[in-house]
């Protein structure tokens, strides 16, 4: 009979969890509870990723809005967001003995400008019968100066020589 109840025992053993083996003829022990498994450390923050630039720049950040000219990355409608490189004098009218120019922009539209509007990087310092003349801000730190004087002439007139 003993020999049964140990066959048993080995029998239920290799079927479920271990027990604990009790002598025979004593009551079956409550199997005790599963052992306290040590808490696991918390999980370390995630690496935050440090780029070292060594005098490259970051080939993960957007090269729109980055640095001093972070205004052009979104533009102003009209003249305002254009800059001096991306107008064309259209014409000059005279009215009420003022002086206005059409200029063309880049978006195909034509626009009216008058005597200190501004630009994108600029400012029309004079209107002209042959043109415009502005004042565009120069944005170079290594450069003494800081503005330098444009002028954009009606198309088909070429600039004169000096």
């Amino acid at each position: 009979m003993l020999r049964l109840l140990v066959v048993i025992a080995l029998v239920l053993a290799a079927g479920s969890a271990p027990r604990a083996q009790s002598a025979p003829g004593a009551p079956p022990a409550q199997a005790p509870a599963a052992p306290a498994q040590p808490k696991a450390a918390p999980a370390p923050p995630p690496e935050t990723y440090t780029y070292q630039a060594n005098g490259r720049r970051d080939p993960f950040l957007s090269l729109l809005g980055v640095g001093a000219d972070a205004r052009q990355g979104r533009r102003v409608e009209g003249p305002a967001g254009m800059s001096v490189a991306d107008i064309t004098v259209r014409g000059v009218l005279e009215i009420r003995g003022t002086l206005i120019a059409m200029i063309h922009g880049p978006d195909n539209k034509t626009y009216t400008v008058h005597q200190g509007d501004k630009l994108l990087d600029g400012t029309i310092r004079a209107i002209t019968q042959q043109g415009l003349v502005i004042v565009q801000e120069v944005n170079d730190p290594l450069s003494l100066v800081k503005q330098r004087e444009v002028r954009k002439f009606l198309r088909g007139l070429e600039e004169p020589k000096e």
